[in-house]
């Protein structure tokens, strides 16, 4: 049975997409909040939203089954799945926009209010009049002292989205608008309206240790393969100059949707805050993408992807990364000269070498791996020196390689859906493999991509041109409101 992939969300639209938590007064509450702990018995309150649905472990949370026939071995035998292309067909992208930064605050009102893009470092005259025609009205409906924004810039200060909100309060008559370039000249304008699309979001409040250090309670509040996904997510943004947070009342706020037969849970967003005062110390928002994997970015604009995308497994060390490594070695030679009873090494075969495409990550035997991504089992089974191996294909034609595996996942089957995060099998030392360890593998279009190369910049891993103003809406649409 085929499924459909993940709906596409955030698209652009030349039109308004209602969106917006409805107050009591309409009969919906705010969006509400899961505790973690607490010591008082919960406040009843009128649902405002979803109520988060029961997490049972079956395949419908971690993967879907597209009802292939269980085989022997699950083996696939396409042998394009093992071919290794020569580097120089790649096309990656090598350079990436890194350049993306997104600031965001609340601008004081003012009488200049027409004149924000300028005020706000844009310098852009065509943009400038434009903001101005089309915001009379929106300036109307202003509420508040401050006129939230979230604005991503590219290289040289380039205008890449502006988005901005009629006032810090959250409620049934926010409304959040996104300015982006149209690749056909001129701007475009996307209107959200906070009304009815939270009910597919559940919000989530979890103690920061707890997430960094005990997954178990964090597994009673989101399905496991989120946990995976979260407890990685954190460790990323978590702040380096504020390394004690996890021993303050800090916490994690998370968006999430939990999903439904025709689409994947997902986080959407997170942020580590103080709850007395709301300050934010780190965010992170998800952009789904149509072509390729979705990926996380924080909310200064930084990708963090590339992380993702090296980490399947809690490893102790990296054992072998790529490069040659010798296939044998031998003795040299001795010779006895004619003058003399001195011996003197000969000179002998040259010590011979194959190529490592791949990263080792050393482990227990049974240590856990998950799938790196959303996508589809085409390979389990035994396969000569990789041993014990999984093949995922994903989207954007690339494919992620698991070998040397003790066993599998016993509910995995070939043709499944998986979505990352799940737990797809366990390390071992089958097949050509000198100790317990994941042999991992990336491939773009069938050639190897080393993870760890600072020249290789992956789509996967940086923010394109046409997605920044999805970033900018999500920060206002889903991220705590800003302050003055």
């Amino acid at each position: 049975m085929n499924h459909r992939k993940l709906l596409a969300r955030g698209k652009w639209l030349f039109i308004g997409i209602s969106f917006c938590v409805a107050i009591q007064s309409l009969g919906i509450a705010p969006i509400g909040t899961s505790q973690a702990q607490t010591n008082k018995p919960a406040v009843k309150k009128t649902p405002q939203i979803r109520q988060r649905v029961s997490i049972q472990a079956s395949k419908s949370v971690g993967f879907k089954d597209s009802g292939a026939r269980k085989l022997s071995n699950a083996n696939s035998l396409d042998p394009e799945l093992f071919k290794r292309k020569d580097a120089s067909e790649l096309v990656a992208d090598t350079v990436g926009n890194l350049d993306y930064r997104v600031l965001r605050g609340c601008y004081r009102r003012s009488f200049t209010e027409s004149n924000l893009p300028s005020n706000l470092g844009i310098d852009n005259p065509q943009f400038s009049e434009f903001f101005k025609n089309q915001t009379k009205g929106f300036f109307d409906r202003m509420r508040g002292n401050c006129i939230p924004y979230a604005i991503a810039l590219g290289n040289r200060n380039r205008f890449d989205s502006l988005s901005i909100m009629n006032g810090p309060i959250q409620d049934s008559k926010t409304e959040i608008w996104t300015f982006t370039p149209s690749a056909a000249g001129g701007f475009l304008i996307q209107q959200d309206y906070l009304r009815d699309e939270s009910k597919r979001y559940t919000e989530i409040e979890l103690p920061l240790r707890d997430v960094l250090y005990d997954p178990r309670k964090v597994g009673d509040k989101l399905p496991v393969e989120l946990v995976w996904e979260l407890n990685s997510l954190i460790k990323q943004i978590y702040p380096e100059e504020s390394n004690s947070l996890e021993n303050t009342n800090s916490v994690v706020r998370l968006l999430v949707d939990f999903g439904d037969r025709d689409h994947w849970a997902q986080i959407w967003a997170a942020e580590i805050l103080d709850p007395s005062n709301k300050e934010i110390f780190a965010s992170a928002f998800w952009l789904e993408r149509d072509d390729i994997p979705g990926g996380f970015f924080t909310g200064g604009g930084e990708a963090i992807e590339r992380a993702f995308w090296t980490n399947p497994l809690s490893y102790r060390r990296i054992s072998r990364g790529v490069g040659n490594v010798p296939v044998s070695r031998s003795k040299k030679p001795i010779k006895i000269t004619a003058n003399t009873n001195a011996t003197a090494p000969a000179t002998g075969p040259k010590q011979r070498y194959r190529a490592h495409m791949g990263v080792d990550y050393a482990a227990p035997i049974g240590t856990p791996v998950f799938s790196v991504a959303n996508g589809k089992v085409v390979h389990i089974g035994f396969s000569g020196a990789f041993g014990n191996l999984i093949i995922l294909e994903h989207d954007g034609g690339y494919r992620t390689y698991y070998a040397h595996l003790s066993n599998y996942n016993v509910e995995l089957d070939l043709g499944n859906e998986v979505r990352r995060g799940l737990e797809i099998g366990y390390v071992g030392t089958t097949g050509r493999s000198t100790g317990p360890h994941l042999h991992f593998e990336l491939r773009k279009d069938g050639v190897y991509v080393d993870p760890y190369s600072p020249r290789m910049q992956l789509d996967l891993w940086s923010m394109r041109d046409n997605e920044s103003g999805q970033l900018t809406r999500e920060i206002l649409l889903l991220g705590s409101p800003p302050k003055l």
